[in-house]
This record gives structure tokens, C-alpha cells and sequence, in this order.
């Protein structure tokens, strides 16, 4: 029996999932845990992680190393996304999470966040042909899979806290703020040219924003575990529907929203512009919900490199 613990630091959250691995190669969720960590928060134009967002991160990741650190026969995976991607200070933060938390990150591309999200998706749900798209704090990940094969993929440098930080107002949103942030959004979308071979196909969405639609949801739906979504299936309609009633509300109006978070209310707009813009881009009618991603995806890679090397 060995343990295996991915930590995905991303630009919003930092997230721990830690399976048993038995002998027969089948593997058991052991801990799951979640810090809203926002590291991006303030970097700005100058793509400078800040002090508080960078403390708090550190205090997660040492809460973290608490529940794994007596595991035994125990491998850590630790990956980095979108902000320390992007942060002129990445070098300095690394080595201030080694000194304090005594691990080691690894920072990876974009298009790699993409190849994990594909491996977490398709190894958990049908899917035949579809468009995944991963919404985060600071980079979108777009993935066509085509038979269950991946053709495209590509990793874009915006997401909910800094699109919301460059284009919305906190409490109240206006009209205008929201149709740059589309129109920008849309341009940006019509220069990928093979989103077009994507046209009709269903969105396969991951990322806490894309999620919160099927929390907000499945709440007003009475489900007994609203939170439980890996699979559920939203017409577009339903989701333009939610959307409307989020962006019709204050800050304070958001926060009181069944199955959405408070922590989110002040970025889930930002967040939940690109796929309703994707939705009508694609003119496609449903969307299909993952919590299986990055972390899945990387234990997938793992599960197949320990396979072959009993071969």
C-alpha cells in the first residue's frame, strides 16, 4: 500500500487531495481539503505576488502537510498554476514555501494544467466529444476532445479574480462593465481557430466558478449533497438563467445566494462571463459538470508511470 497527495496551488485556492493506493492498483479519496487563498489578489499589471496573499498561501500549505506528514510510503506532488506562473516574484515565493513548509513546488505551463484536466476528465466521465473548459482565478484552460482523444489545447491568462479585478466593480456591476468584459472575452475566443471545430458540441466544465452554477442549482433543485455535481448536467438556458439572477444582484445580494460561496460572491461574475460567453460562442446547449481535474488528472499520470515500471 502507498499514499499519493496532490496540492494544487492556484490563483484562488489551494486544494489537497491525498488517495490510498492498495496492490491491486485501485486507489481510495483518504482527505480532501480546501483554502481560499486568492494569491493572485492585487498582483496587477505588474504581476507581483503580494505579502498577505503569499502568508495566507503558506499558512494553507503548512495546515496541509499536517494531515498528510504521518502517512507513511507517502508521495507529495506539489504544482503551482496561473499566479506563480505569472509573478516576476515566483523565484523568491518558491523558496520561501521551501524554507517555511519545507516543500517543493513545481510551477507548471499552462498547456500541461490542460493535459491534467483532460486526464482527470476523461478518466472519470463518458465523454465522446466535447469542449473541456477550466475557469480559475487567473488563467482559462480550453481542451477539444474529439472520440475521447485530445486535438487541442490551450491555456489562457485570465480567469475570475483578475478579470473581475480589471473590468467589474465589487458591489454593484453595470451594464457597460459587463459588455467590455464580454466583448473583450469574444475577441479573444474568435482568435482560436479551431473553437470553431468545437461549434454545438457541450461544455465540459471544471473550476469553483464554473461549479457554483451547478451548486446554485442543484440547491434551489433540493438536492440532499448540492455539492456532489461531478456529472450533472445543465441546459444552457438554466445556466444563462442563474447568470441573470447573479449579475442582477449587489455584492450583498451575491453572498446570499444558496450554493454560492461568500468568499466567491465578489469574482463569481468575473468567473462566470467565460463560459456563458462560450455557451453562445459555440451555440451550445448543455453543459456537463467535473470535480475531477488537475489533481485526478496527475494521479492518473502517476498511476500509468508506476504501472509501467512493474513492467
Amino acid at each position: 500500500m502507498q499514499h499519493f497527495a496532490v496540492i494544487d496551488l492556484g490563483s484562488n485556492s489551494a486544494r489537497l487531495t491525498v488517495w490510498r493506493i492498495d496492490e491491486d492498483g485501485s486507489y481510495h479519496v483518504i482527505s480532501r481539503l480546501k483554502e481560499m487563498v486568492r494569491l493572485s489578489e492585487g498582483m496587477g499589471a505588474d504581476k507581483v505576488l503580494q505579502e498577505p496573499a503569499m502568508a495566507r498561501t503558506i499558512a494553507a500549505l503548512q495546515g496541509f502537510k499536517q494531515d498528510y506528514a504521518e502517512l507513511d510510503n507517502l508521495t507529495v506532488k506539489a504544482v503551482a498554476t496561473a499566479a506563480t506562473r505569472q509573478a516576476k516574484n515566483q523565484k523568491e515565493f518558491l523558496k520561501r514555501v521551501k524554507r517555511e513548509v519545507d516543500l517543493d513546488i513545481e510551477v507548471i505551463a499552462g498547456t500541461k494544467e490542460a493535459e491534467y484536466d483532460y486526464l482527470g476528465v476523461v478518466n472519470t466521465l463518458p465523454i465522446q466529444n466535447a469542449l473541456i473548459m477550466d475557469t480559475g482565478g487567473a488563467s482559462t484552460e480550453l481542451i477539444l476532445v474529439q472520440n475521447r482523444k485530445l486535438q487541442h489545447l490551450i491555456s489562457i491568462p485570465f480567469g475570475s479574480v483578475n478579470l473581475s479585478e480589471q473590468y467589474l466593480s465589487a458591489d454593484v456591476i453595470s451594464a457597460s462593465e459587463v459588455f467590455n468584459l464580454i466583448v473583450a472575452i469574444e475577441n479573444i475566443f474568435n482568435g482560436i481557430w479551431w473553437l470553431r471545430q468545437a461549434q454545438n458540441l457541450p461544455i465540459i466544465a471544471l473550476g469553483g466558478s464554473n461549479r457554483t452554477l451547478a451548486k446554485i442549482e442543484r440547491r434551489r433543485e433540493n438536492f440532499a449533497n448540492f455539492e456532489d455535481i461531478h456529472g450533472y448536467r445543465m441546459h444552457a438556458k438554466e445556466a444563462n438563467a442563474i447568470f441573470t439572477d447573479v449579475l442582477n444582484q449587489n455584492l450583498e445580494g451575491r453572498k446570499a445566494i444558496p450554493g454560492l460561496s461568500k468568499y466567491r460572491a465578489d469574482i463569481i461574475v468575473g468567473g462566470l462571463v467565460p463560459v456563458v460567453t462560450m455557451l453562445a460562442f459555440l451555440d451550445s446547449d448543455r453543459i456537463t459538470f467535473s470535480q475531477h481535474g488537475l489533481r485526478e488528472g496527475a494521479l492518473f499520470e502517476y498511476l500509468t508511470a508506476t504501472e509501467a515500471e512493474r513492467k
